[in-house]
């Protein structure tokens, strides 16, 4: 997994890492132009690296993730429950390719609350039922709350323990959810037509 070629291998990597860790690093153009030939099959050093040789990289390529982590530092910035390890919690899925967990500001359930649904497959759209422990979210069983997702800006709106997700390798291999309170519209009123 670590010396695929396929680009979900990559953004599912930077998404892990930039999620479940206070703090990470990547060697930025390596890894941010997907390089990842091995040196022989089954070797962890890299053939293309900098080890022996100096790179000039194509730091404009098309097939750059820079674009990804520059939104995924901007993400860990602005959420205190990324910057540090406590309040991690892993949560039930009944697909093992998918991997879900959520981070609570100091460990304070509902306190800016980030959730996280991964496909650890690079080549397969894989779906997933989640079964979230509402609690370690800070949401009341009864309770709707939105899940923002913070890399699309779309915004799902949930309740209960159990959603579903589907994630594409090829568009969308996570998602990183804010866990809000349902803020109420005019369609939440019993004189709404």
């Amino acid at each position: 997994y670590l010396q695929t070629d396929a680009r979900a291998a990559y953004v599912v990597r930077a998404i892990l890492a930039a999620t479940l860790c206070a703090n990470y690093g990547i060697y930025g153009p390596a890894f941010e132009l997907l390089e990842g030939r091995p040196v022989k099959h089954g070797s962890e050093e890299y053939l293309d690296s900098e080890k022996y040789q100096i790179r000039q990289w194509d730091l404009n390529s098309p097939h750059s993730i820079a674009d990804l982590l520059a939104r995924l530092n901007r993400i860990r910035r602005e959420n205190p429950s990324l910057q540090h390890d406590r309040g991690l919690k892993f949560h039930k899925c009944d697909n093992e390719r998918v991997v879900c967990y959520s981070k609570s500001h100091d460990g304070a359930a509902g306190e800016n609350t980030i959730l996280v649904a991964a496909n650890t497959d690079p080549y397969h759209t894989q779906w997933a039922n989640l079964e979230l422990d509402l609690d370690a979210l800070g949401v009341k069983p009864d309770q709707q709350f939105q899940a923002h997702d913070l890399l699309t800006d779309a915004r799902y709106r949930w309740q209960g323990k159990y959603a579903t997700v589907m994630l594409d390798p090829g568009s969308q291999p996570a998602h990183v959810l804010a866990i809000r309170r349902w803020a109420r519209t005019e369609a939440d009123f019993d004189y709404f037509v």
